[in-house]
């Protein structure tokens, strides 16, 4: 699809919450405000992301286009499932025996999201006020199945799989319906209300917000399904109510870095867990949370950047064409030059 200004800050925007969260969440046990901060941002950064991957799913009939995405997101996953595991094991972490369909860390989304685009060749079939319902009864029911949990990103791939399929079946007028100022009146009351909501809830689990986990681990009983219908719920209208306020014009290199928000999520990692395996950061004052909200940005500048896209592009997209451009651009110096 033609890039999209909107869409682009959106995914620049998400991105950094993603890394964000990352950077906070070992120390929302030592604060309330943290904790509610981590909770907020989750109900909607997952399902925003997702809401938008499948806004470029449109193409998914395109000849060639199935066998294209196996080789985007199958190869990379299977070389960093590999790297992350090398990676835990030298730091002496207990993650690298996770088995290789186990992804590791924030790899999932990377099988989820082939999975959403196998599962579209029957759900395209249908329309949206079947498909949409129809997935996310699925998503209720897949909690009461304690097999379906982290492995192959199963419980993940089901419960998340609404906001895919709503993103495929939007188009860009109902997507920007959120522009209108009404929308963007109720959606502060929203954010707002959200908040206050996760404040003043004693232990909610962050697990009801990360969907890998079935009804059993969160202890729920007989409110399961309704409460994870309610994080349906509150995930759409956050949703919403943050796409409001994302710029639609082009912000120029802020608006260039979403195309590249791939790299950020699959290398970030290494920053947020060597951070955390030796304790790198305390969050004590205000201060201490500015530098990380400071960190979280330069995170993701830095692993958008030419010169990290260059050295990792044949592992993440299995190409070298910004390798090849800089040597044809060298060459042409020394030719100029001699």
């Amino acid at each position: 699809m033609e890039r999209n200004a909107f869409i682009d800050n959106a995914k620049v925007l998400f991105i950094f919450l993603v890394v964000f969260g990352h950077m906070i969440q070992p120390f929302t046990s030592d604060s309330r405000g943290v904790e509610t901060l981590y909770l907020w941002i989750y109900t909607f950064h997952m399902p925003a992301f997702i809401m938008v991957s499948g806004f470029f799913a449109k193409g998914s009939s395109d000849k060639g286009y199935l066998w294209k995405l196996i080789k985007k997101l199958l190869v990379p996953y299977f070389i960093f499932q590999g790297i992350y595991t090398l990676f835990y094991f030298s730091v002496g972490s207990g993650s690298w025996k996770t088995g290789v369909f186990q992804p590791q860390w924030s790899l999932w989304f990377l099988l989820s999201l082939l999975c959403w685009h196998l599962l579209l060749i029957v759900y395209k079939r249908w329309p949206a006020k079947i498909g949409i319902p129809l997935s996310v009864i699925i998503g209720l029911i897949a909690g009461y199945f304690s097999e379906i949990g982290h492995t192959f990103s199963l419980s993940r791939t089901l419960v998340f799989f609404p906001f895919f399929l709503l993103g495929f079946h939007l188009t860009q007028k109902q997507l920007l319906f959120v522009k209108r100022p009404v929308v963007k009146i109720a959606s502060v009351f929203v954010m707002i209300a959200v908040a206050v909501f996760l404040y003043y809830i004693p232990n909610i689990d962050s697990g009801w917000f990360l969907q890998s986990k079935p009804y059993d681990d969160l202890d729920a009983g007989q409110y399961s399904a309704a409460i994870r219908l309610s994080v349906y719920i509150t995930a759409a209208f956050m949703t919403a109510s943050i796409l409001a306020w994302v710029p639609e014009r082009n912000l120029n290199w802020v608006t260039e870095l979403g195309k590249r928000t791939l790299y950020v999520y699959l290398l970030h990692g290494f920053f947020i867990q060597t951070f955390r395996h030796y304790d790198l950061f305390q969050m004590n004052s205000f201060i201490s949370f500015i530098e990380m909200l400071v960190l979280s940005i330069l995170i993701v500048i830095l692993l958008s950047s030419k010169p990290i896209i260059a050295i990792t592009q044949p592992i993440v997209e299995g190409k070298v064409n910004l390798l090849k451009q800089w040597g044809r651009r060298d060459k042409q110096s020394q030719s100029y030059h001699v």
